[in-house]
């Protein structure tokens, strides 16, 4: 058994591999060849005034990859608000600047424990995978610019992605702050060797972009329907859309397939993009510290009801049929699944190359039935 940690996953994982991994194991979800449980979270009051803890697992399998993963994360959370009186989410383990994330990869072949992975770089590339299987089938090909809203890991791995699947040449970002807007700048341009400017408003960055990207940890609407314009292709990471995205869109699918899940129907709180099935403990007081949904009016159920990757990949719905259509993939979904198709990557390319911690498998099997 291995334990691989992010440095580790960092050297063995390319974003080609990421986004060739969750295609296949997608396209085995129609058959039941792949399956997935999505995202649960347990809330629970800390001593943090101001915050909750939470407990997040959600789990997948493949048969063709022959793996079953369970990606679990432990993190004490606050919201701070800006001066507009929007939802920011912080979050830590410990203390800040540091994070509890693991994914446990098991063998469906024999049930054996292959590999306990930290979640960090595979978070990141997992996600930004997921929108760049959405740009490889609904962008333009000719698709060369990116209208970057947000200068986070996400965003980084967005870009990553985009030009994975599309020869992207010109890219203008905004954040909020103009430090981190221009350090990615800087770190982006010369990794993937293409040109990136930083932009002093969202509008400008979506102008004339061929993908626009919304990656960040808003709380609120960052990227409106208002700036878009005739053949974009648009993507998200947490809801950050307002509903005007939708109206102009003409081709929508999202990543994932629905679920029923628990839902706690007295809690009116966390924001669009959040776990709303989610198990919450506290009071009446306690549950005074969560954000408030920031939305009223929006699409609600509705957006639950595109055509998913499943669709998408099968042909059942057509994708875009001109060059002047606006397409948006919900990124979202088979999260279960894409840490189970990125883990098993990961693990098979240490198991060739000699790579991770060895730990005594024997450690974690037992002779009492359980």
């Amino acid at each position: 058994m291995l334990f691989i940690n992010n440095p580790t996953v960092e050297k063995v994982l390319s974003m080609d591999e990421c986004i060739n991994a969750q295609d296949i194991a997608f396209r085995g979800l129609p058959s039941g060849a792949s399956v997935h449980r999505p995202r649960i979270d347990v809330y629970v009051p800390t001593d943090r005034t101001d915050g909750y803890y939470r407990w997040g697992t959600m789990e997948g399998a493949s048969k063709e990859l022959g793996v079953f993963a369970i990606r679990m994360k432990s993190d004490i959370l606050y919201w701070p608000q800006d001066e507009q009186g929007f939802w920011k989410e912080e979050k830590y383990n410990t203390e800040p600047g540091l994070y509890c994330g693991l994914v446990m990869l098991f063998s469906t072949r024999n049930g054996a424990p292959l590999a306990i992975i930290n979640d960090g770089i595979i978070q990141h590339m997992r996600v930004g995978g997921g929108a760049g299987l959405g740009a490889k089938y609904l962008s333009r090909p000719d698709s060369h610019t990116v209208g970057m809203i947000g200068s986070g890991g996400m965003a980084r791995t967005y870009l990553q992605a985009f030009c994975s699947v599309r020869d992207i040449r010109h890219v203008k970002v905004f954040s909020p702050t103009k430090k981190n807007r221009e350090a990615y700048a800087a770190e982006m341009a010369g990794k993937l060797e293409i040109d990136v400017q930083p932009v002093n408003t969202p509008e400008e960055a979506v102008d004339g972009a061929d993908i626009v990207s919304a990656a960040t940890n808003a709380m609120q609407a960052a990227l409106k329907g208002a700036w878009l314009q005739p053949g974009q292709h648009v993507t998200d990471v947490r809801g950050e859309l307002d509903d005007d995205v939708f109206t102009r869109a003409d081709v929508i699918f999202k990543q994932g397939v629905s679920h029923s899940r628990p839902r706690n129907e007295d809690v009116e709180h966390m924001g669009d993009g959040y776990n709303n099935g989610d198990y919450i403990a506290g009071n009446a007081e306690e549950l005074e510290r969560l954000p408030k949904r920031h939305r009223s009016g929006s699409l609600g159920e509705p957006r639950t009801s595109y055509p998913s990757f499943n669709d998408l990949a099968s042909g059942n719905f057509p994708l875009r049929t001109s060059a002047d259509q606006v397409t948006l993939y919900l990124n979202s979904g088979n999260q279960g699944l894409q840490f189970a198709a990125v883990g098993a990557a990961v693990y098979n390319r240490c198991m060739e190359l000699g790579l991770g911690h060895q730990l005594p498998t024997e450690w974690f099997l037992q002779d009492i039935r359980d």
